[in-house]
């Protein structure tokens, strides 16, 4: 048989639980590894008897909920930015001053016109 990778949801509230799951996972026929990601239990195994680990997580743990089953020789390919060599760029950051706005008082000043500082109008 090939591999295969069951992901089981469990509800996991304190350590004791979470030891019980991976011990209770551990000790199924054909298990390979057992890991916990977060409240799911991720099993990767040969042969494994899907629907009896459930029975028995939920036996055990009163709630266990087979999330999916699938192959377990999914490998991640990761595609890489491949850089021509000899080429590099010194790239500066754009920084831009600081700008001072209202927190002074607003001065206004009109120069155009000239304009005595008293009027005499009678």
């Amino acid at each position: 048989m090939a591999k295969q990778k069951v992901v089981v949801k469990l509800s996991l509230d304190d350590a004791k639980k979470r030891s019980k799951a991976l011990k209770t996972a551990a000790t199924m026929d054909g298990v390979m590894s057992v890991t916990l990601d977060g409240d799911k239990l991720v099993i990767i195994g040969d042969g494994t008897d899907v629907v009896h680990l459930t029975t028995k997580l939920t036996k055990k743990l009163g709630y266990a909920d087979l999330v999916s089953v699938g192959p377990g020789d999914e490998k991640k390919e990761e595609k890489k930015e491949s850089k021509p060599q000899g080429e590099t760029k010194n790239v500066q950051p754009l920084v831009y001053p600081y700008q001072y706005s209202y927190p002074y008082p607003f001065v206004y000043h009109e120069k155009a016109y000239d304009y005595p500082k008293f009027y005499n109008i009678f």
